[in-house]
């Protein structure tokens, strides 16, 4: 299969079983290497190729005009100089028009440049995301040559050798390597980002490739946020005496960032410290409890999913962006199944019966998508400070 392109090409997408599509190359220049998965977000796109948990992908964007709003520095999700390293291409239908907000800094395409984007517009997405729909997530290659000089075999080649997402550890990339304070808080429309509480419960998150709104709703919830890299020890929790931990969003097989991470977090369970785990960290509570997990064939990538909270009955629309899910059923008896998925019934969240741990595998911090979820950050940090209090 191969798309027909209006005009010569200067960029092209070769899938690992061989298929073709060629089109208008922009931002950066070169080749990449990634999983593509499809997103259907309508908008965000700047934070959704910022997601540090898209690194290693190649995202196709269903919505067909993808950065005619241009982009900014306020809507920036990398916590760390580390997690700019997120989605290594893009791919869209329209081309990316001179942007039409009076939020933008710069055009979607020099942003594209600036963060090693290997994008590609004019190619019949519903096509792709019909494949990958029905035959899975696949390793690809994209390419970028403003003069045209692609060599399709060899993209072809490098697209069937890839290494594919199962058994890959990234989390390590994309993590800061220092630890230290988060201050920032809430984002409004004119004032920019709220600072910090000075007292208020104190929160280790341990960084996985975090986003940065994660790090704001908590803060913006009332608490004060120390960050630790993923490989931190228990020790280094402890000596910042947490009254909760979040274990964060991040890329990657779960089951490899697990080899090194798992210790810490049933230290952390053991210690009997509340514990939230978000999209990457909900499948390493699990698997630190005894669950399993499993690479998806599609995956969850959008603003739009509807996830089932059995605790209070609601249907909320989330953001989601996970290639690997829990399996439920695989679940200890003192876990419970909070939340599921409406799209598929997979398993969406659950908490622990007997110790203070509670996980979601959506994004309740959304950037982008609805503000369903915003509540699990109050309820985390509003338990955290009744604790304190008593």
């Amino acid at each position: 299969m191969t798309s027909t392109p209006t005009q010569i090409p200067t960029g092209a997408l070769a899938l690992a079983d061989g298929t073709v599509f060629l089109g208008h190359g922009t931002g950066a220049t070169g080749t990449a290497l990634g999983e593509v998965c499809f997103n259907t977000a309508m908008t965000g796109h700047q934070e959704i190729l910022a997601d540090p948990s898209y690194a290693g992908q190649v995202v196709c964007f269903t919505f067909p005009h993808v950065g005619n709003v241009g982009a900014n520095a306020e809507d920036e999700e990398a916590a760390s100089p580390q997690a700019r390293k997120a989605a290594v291409g893009m791919i869209a239908r329209a081309k990316i028009t001179p942007p039409a907000s009076w939020r933008a800094e710069t055009t979607f395409e020099e942003w594209l440049r600036t963060r090693g984007i290997v994008a590609l517009t004019g190619v019949d997405t519903r096509a792709l995301t019909r494949r990958i729909r029905e035959h899975g997530m696949q390793m690809c290659a994209i390419a970028h040559d403003p003069a045209g000089n692609i060599d399709i075999d060899a993209l072809k080649a490098a697209a069937k050798a890839a290494p594919t997402m199962e058994g890959r550890e990234l989390a390590a990339d994309v993590a800061r390597t220092e630890g230290g304070d988060w201050t920032e808080g809430n984002w409004t429309l004119g004032e920019g980002y709220a600072v910090g509480p000075e007292d208020g419960p104190r929160i280790v998150v341990l960084d996985y490739g975090v986003k940065a709104n994660i790090l704001r709703l908590l803060t913006g919830a009332g608490a004060r946020v120390a960050v630790l890299p993923g490989k931190a020890s228990i020790e280094d929790i402890k000596a910042l005496n947490p009254d909760g931990v979040v274990v964060s969003n991040g890329p990657g097989d779960p089951a490899e960032t697990g080899k090194y991470a798992l210790a810490t977090i049933q230290a952390v369970l053991d210690a009997n410290i509340p514990t939230l785990g978000i999209c990457l960290g909900h499948q390493m509570l699990a698997l630190a409890i005894g669950a399993k997990t499993a690479k998806m064939p599609q995956g969850h990538h959008g603003a739009n999913h509807p996830v089932k909270n059995h605790e209070t009955g609601q249907v909320e629309i989330v953001s989601m962006n996970h290639g690997f899910a829990v399996d439920g059923a695989s679940l200890p008896a003192n876990a419970e199944e909070t939340h599921v998925s409406l799209f598929d019934g997979s398993n969406s969240g659950f908490k622990l019966t007997d110790k203070p741990v509670w996980a979601v595998q959506h994004h309740p911090e959304a950037s982008p998508g609805p503000q369903d979820s915003f509540g699990v950050f109050d309820r985390f940090v509003g338990q955290l400070k009744g604790r304190v209090e008593a």
